[in-house]
C-alpha cells in the first residue's frame, strides 16, 4: 500500500505526534508525514519531528492581525505539501468555517473527553467536578462546530477517588496514543470516510463511536 501523505498540526509537546511517528516507523501505519506545522515557534514537538527527519514549519498566529489571515496563511502552508489528511495533534487554535470547509472530510482531531461531553478546555477538571465515574478521549472529524464533528473512536478510563486532573490526564493520554494511530490507519486504508455529517467505517455509518476494546 502506498503511504498516504499527511500533515500534522501541533501547538505544544507533541506526544500524540510521537505516537503517530512511532506507528509510521514501526510500519504499523501506512502514512507519510510530509510536514509538522505549528503555530508556536517553541513547540517541543517540532524538535521531535526534526529528530525523525520530518520537515517542520511555523506559522505563528501572533504575526497575523486576525483569525482569517492566520488561517489563510496556514492553509497555504498545509497545501504546499499536498496532504490527503490533516491531523490535529494538540493544535490549540479555533479554526474558521472557511478553513474547515476546505478540508472537509480529510481533517481529524483528538479531544480529551468522551464527546459530546466537555467540549473545549479543562476537560479533566470538569469531569472530576461532575463526579463522573468514566472519562476518556475521542477522535473525531473536524467540522465548524467546535469539538462537535462526528466521533470515530473513543477510549475510556475509570475515574478514581484519588484522581487529580493531572493523574486523570496521564491515563487518558496513554489511551490517546493508541486510538489516534488507529483512526489514522483506518483513513489511510480507505476504510474511514465522512459521508455528509456521518462518519462511516467499512461502508457502514457509525451510529455510535467505535470503542477501543472493540477495535482490537
Amino acid at each position: 500500500m502506498k503511504p498516504l501523505p499527511i500533515v500534522v498540526l501541533i501547538s505544544g509537546g507533541g506526544s500524540n505526534l510521537r505516537a503517530i511517528i512511532d506507528a509510521v516507523e514501526k510500519q504499523n501505519l501506512p502514512a507519510k508525514i510530509r510536514a509538522v506545522i505549528s503555530n508556536c515557534p517553541d513547540a517541543c514537538g517540532l524538535q521531535r519531528a526534526c529528530n525523525s527527519g520530518i520537515e517542520t514549519q511555523v506559522v505563528d498566529h501572533r504575526q497575523f492581525v486576525d483569525r482569517d489571515s492566520f488561517d489563510h496563511a496556514l492553509q497555504q502552508a498545509i497545501d504546499s505539501y499536498d496532504p490527503e489528511l490533516v491531523v490535529l495533534a494538540g493544535f490549540m487554535r479555533i479554526l474558521t468555517p472557511r478553513f474547515v470547509a476546505h478540508y472537509q472530510g480529510r481533517m481529524i482531531n483528538i479531544h480529551p473527553s468522551l464527546l459530546p461531553a466537555y467540549r473545549g478546555l479543562r476537560t479533566h477538571q470538569r469531569a472530576l467536578e461532575a463526579n463522573d465515574t468514566r472519562h476518556g478521549a475521542s477522535v473525531h472529524f473536524v467540522t465548524s462546530d467546535l469539538d462537535g464533528g462526528p466521533v470515530i473512536i473513543q477510549a475510556e478510563v475509570p475515574v478514581l477517588s484519588c484522581d487529580t486532573p493531572d493523574t486523570l490526564a496521564a491515563r487518558v493520554l496513554a489511551l490517546e496514543h493508541k486510538i489516534y494511530p488507529q483512526a489514522i490507519r483506518w483513513f489511510t486504508e480507505g476504510r474511514l470516510r465522512l459521508e455528509g455529517d456521518v462518519a462511516s467505517l467499512d461502508g457502514q455509518p457509525l451510529m455510535k463511536p467505535v470503542y477501543w476494546e472493540d477495535s482490537q
